[in-house]
């Protein structure tokens, strides 16, 4: 049984990409931060459902800790390794650049990019040593377009394409694959306070996504059919921009 380790697994895309990797056969490590309660449901319906998984709590943002979590669930699983991994843990602190203070800005870029080095580099090492390995990174339709307002988030997710399409390059050779998968809107607790009606009209399938169907495409990103695919970004956003 392959093993998954699913950053912010809990809820929103997170926990939608949890059940649908555990439905397909993965054990599925849950990662979060605090809530005990989302993550110990998210948990329930796996097994409910006849899945496989367990429980990883950490601060994705605090790499002592990352490191320090991983490798104990390393030492107590000597003979097992993560094999796919899905950087999906991430924070919004909207402002204008003119208005954001030192705490808007370094959170988000320490929770959104400076995980994904955190998380990655304390896993690749095996899926390179067993020449088998799928990350995908959660980035956002912010990370290729920009939006106002969001010059940390936008910061945050075009770094973490970039760094996808470098590392797709570094690890090719050892069989693994790197891509990313940017969101549009989808409704989950990160677009809380935005007016749905005003961007609606804007998406030419004239709706919000579900994180099932972000779920969807990193279950076939991390698939076998999907193993020619590297460095590239996939668009879930409705047509909003391509």
């Amino acid at each position: 049984m392959k093993i998954a380790l699913v950053t912010g697994g809990s809820r929103g895309i997170g926990k939608a990409v949890s059940l649908k990797l555990a439905s397909d056969g993965l054990h599925v490590i849950i990662n979060y931060r605090s809530n005990d309660v989302e993550a110990t449901k998210t948990l329930e319906i796996i097994k409910e459902n006849g899945g496989s998984g367990e429980l990883l709590k950490f601060d994705v943002a605090n790499r002592g800790e990352v490191r320090t979590v991983i490798d104990g669930w390393k030492a107590a699983n000597p003979e097992k390794f993560i094999e796919v991994l899905v950087n999906n843990a991430g924070i919004r602190k909207d402002n204008l650049l003119m208005s954001m203070d030192d705490s808007e800005w370094d959170s988000v870029i320490n929770t959104n990019l400076n995980s994904f080095y955190s998380v990655t580099s304390s896993v690749i090492k095996e899926m390179m040593y067993n020449k088998s390995g799928r990350i995908v990174n959660i980035a956002s339709l912010s990370g290729i377009k920009g939006l106002p307002g969001q010059t940390n988030y936008s910061a945050s997710k075009a770094g973490m394409i970039g760094a996808t399409k470098a590392l797709a390059q570094e690890v090719g050779r050892r069989g693994m694959t790197v891509n990313v998968v940017a969101p549009g809107f989808i409704h989950t607790e990160m677009i809380e306070g935005i007016n749905e009606s005003d961007f609606r009209k804007l998406i030419p399938l004239g709706r919000f996504g579900k994180p099932e169907e972000v779920a969807n495409v990193v279950s076939f990103l991390v698939s076998d059919s999907a193993s020619y695919i590297t460095g590239e970004v996939i668009s879930v956003n409705g047509g909003l921009y391509t």
